[in-house]
């Protein structure tokens, strides 16, 4: 992974409708690199909740990528011992057991990888520019998903560290 500044890692952004394979994503993160000890990863499924049939997710191209980098900067700056981050979210129509995102860390050692992916999901989950709207297998009409209460909290336990 190139640097912006020295030592500090560069994150690498998509926003895809496509899948993403996380052997492949993981192995280009740490491709070459000695100085990697940990890599930390979080994969987000599309669950079938409450007779769930598909999760759709929109999003303005441009601004989410923009949003996301920025995010991922941060967690970059706040561990320096990272050497890599990747995050692939994906948008359109989903089914229950489809991934949906892909958050990696790498650094020398375990804690940056760990603390910064937890980092990087939390936000993700409640900050990223998505919009996400629920269908149902029985008919009933579809619905946008609200925030939640809890989401959020996981996500503020960050603005103090």
């Amino acid at each position: 992974m190139s640097a912006a500044t020295p030592g500090r890692a560069v994150p690498t952004v998509r926003v895809q409708e496509a899948p993403f394979d996380l052997a492949a994503e993981a192995a280009a993160l740490t491709a070459g690199r000695v100085d990697v000890g940990g890599l930390a990863s979080f994969v987000g499924l599309c669950r079938a909740d409450d007779g769930l049939a598909a999760l759709v997710l929109e999003h303005y191209p441009g601004m989410t990528e923009r949003a996301i980098r920025r995010i991922a900067e941060e967690a970059c700056a706040r561990w320096p011992a990272l050497t890599g981050c990747t995050v692939v979210h994906r948008h359109g129509r989903l089914e229950p057991g489809t991934p949906i995102v892909l958050v990696l860390t790498a650094s020398s050692h375990r804690a940056a990888a760990l603390e910064s992916c937890a980092f990087l999901i939390d936000w993700l989950k409640t900050g990223a520019p998505f919009w996400k709207r629920e269908e149902f297998a029985d008919g009933r009409p579809a619905r946008w998903v609200e925030a939640r209460a809890e989401d959020d909290a996981a996500a503020a336990r960050w603005a103090d560290a």
